[in-house]
């Protein structure tokens, strides 16, 4: 390994690793906020600062930053008779193995070293020895190496495994291992309640979030998260080719991170705190951090495997290509260096998005009961990615015996699913941007009492008084 690639593998560590932990920090400020938004309440505002006799509240950011400084302050308490090595080992799992998925996420296209420049222009060529202009970077495949630097591609990822989405299936288990040696260790009742029930909830949806990429993974024809991005980047996004798997690995996601309408592990009304009642100071924080961790990283393999990962539609390699079949309306080359900012920002936006999407639904839905999260998982998700699977293979065995001439219609179809996703994210762009300034008009509407509901019903009967 060369001097630059233990440079690139630093900085690579040190992007994925802060984006991780700021975002995760950012979910919590995001949960009081949209829970606030959604139920019409003013939000965390408690938490200030005064400065020269002025209260700054930062919009309720002080909140993250006092549960932070609690838990390094709070006492790290052990029960008596807990099994002291592994209570200790519990939070330690919860948020280690929610680092070791990062390391296999791509965040970006491989940057080729020969149009890496200092300044880059917003072209991708040069002259060759016979004065013709020759390609610095190909649209597809992969970029040779710079022989007279000595320098290689560079894959944005910072572990590109073979294995894939083979070893994200490995290492997604071990947190409610962490869940269920935590209720174990405890020595209190609840606990054990909510480490049996972590250790249940993950064998109802981990089949389920295993059997719904299988599908996927019969398009793609690969187990490599990378290759999965550039599938889709030359046809169409996840979503479209697999909408039924798409929806079973969001739900199973949802549940794998233990939020509601899936939080039957730390369920508060039930259980007091779930498998983490006993724990304290930052081995408390550890299972809280390692929850809005595991959202982050859900959010990043659903990105990358059915929402395009890095790409945005007709953006590729050398540039911006808008193509509908084999015509081609629109041709601008942009510098490669370019071309990388904008799918490293296009992949942590789309990332951001579901983040905000989880948000929403965790405020939105009511817990499930025990009874009803076992045959949602048991008699509905899993029968359903069963089906995706046997129609997978069907539909694609016949695409398969209607080439070549299903080809072109399945080529434009792909780029008219392209066209879609930039006209609609464009639509919300530009409508996020008007809403953001905007002036907010603040109106009191009274739906109704109970008064009122009785009379439109009729009235009420009221019986004589019996002495």
């Amino acid at each position: 390994m060369t001097a630059m690639q233990i440079v690139w593998a630093f900085l690579k560590i040190l992007l994925m690793v802060m984006f991780v932990l700021n975002l995760a920090a950012m979910l919590t400020w995001a949960d009081r906020r949209q829970s606030s938004m959604i139920q019409d309440r003013i939000g965390p505002n408690r938490a200030v600062i005064k400065i020269f006799g002025k209260e700054i509240r930062v919009a309720g950011l002080l909140h993250t930053a006092a549960d932070g400084l609690k838990f390094f302050t709070k006492e790290d308490f052990t029960p008596p008779k807990a099994d002291k090595l592994l209570f200790m080992l519990a939070p330690i799992m919860a948020l280690g193995m929610v680092f070791t998925l990062v390391a296999t996420i791509p965040f970006g296209d491989t940057i080729c070293p020969k149009a890496f420049h200092l300044f880059p222009d917003f072209w991708n060529q040069h002259k060759n020895s016979a004065g013709d202009y020759v390609d610095w970077v190909p649209r597809y495949g992969t970029c040779s190496a710079d022989v007279k630097t000595g320098s290689y591609p560079i894959d944005l990822v910072i572990a590109p495994l073979g294995v894939g989405i083979l070893f994200v299936f490995a290492m997604s288990g071990q947190g409610i291992i962490g869940a269920a040696i935590a209720g174990w260790s405890s020595d209190n009742k609840f606990s054990l309640m909510g480490g049996l029930r972590a250790a249940s909830q993950m064998v109802s949806y981990e089949v389920t979030l295993g059997m719904s990429l299988i599908g996927a993974m019969m398009v793609y024809g690969t187990v490599r998260l990378d290759d999965m991005v550039r599938w889709q980047e030359n046809h169409a996004w996840g979503i479209f080719v697999q909408p039924l798997a798409f929806f079973l690995f969001f739900t199973a996601a949802v549940a794998e991170n233990k939020r509601i309408p899936f939080d039957l592990p730390e369920a508060e009304s039930e259980l007091v705190s779930g498998y983490f009642t006993e724990y304290a100071g930052m081995k408390f924080g550890m299972f809280y951090f390692a929850e809005y961790a595991e959202v982050v990283t859900g959010s990043m393999l659903l990105v990358t495997i059915f929402l395009g990962g890095w790409a945005l539609p007709f953006f590729h390699r050398d540039g911006l290509t808008v193509a509908i079949g084999s015509s081609t309306l629109l041709s601008v080359p942009i510098g490669h260096v370019w071309m990388t900012l904008i799918d490293v920002v296009a992949f942590f936006g789309k990332v951001l998005v579901v983040c905000w999407v989880q948000v929403v639904v965790r405020w939105s839905l009511p817990r499930f009961r025990y009874d009803q999260l076992m045959k949602l998982g048991w008699k509905v998700l899993l029968p359903a990615s069963l089906a995706n699977i046997l129609v997978t293979g069907v539909v694609w065995l016949a695409l398969d015996k209607a080439q070549p001439v299903a080809g072109e219609a399945l080529k434009v179809a792909a780029d008219l699913t392209q066209a879609l996703v930039a006209v609609v994210a464009t639509y919300i762009v530009v409508r996020g941007a008007i809403g953001f300034f905007a002036t907010i008009k603040h109106r009191r509407d009274l739906v109704g009492s109970s008064a009122g509901f009785s009379t439109r019903s009729g009235g009420t009967k009221t019986s004589p008084m019996q002495a």
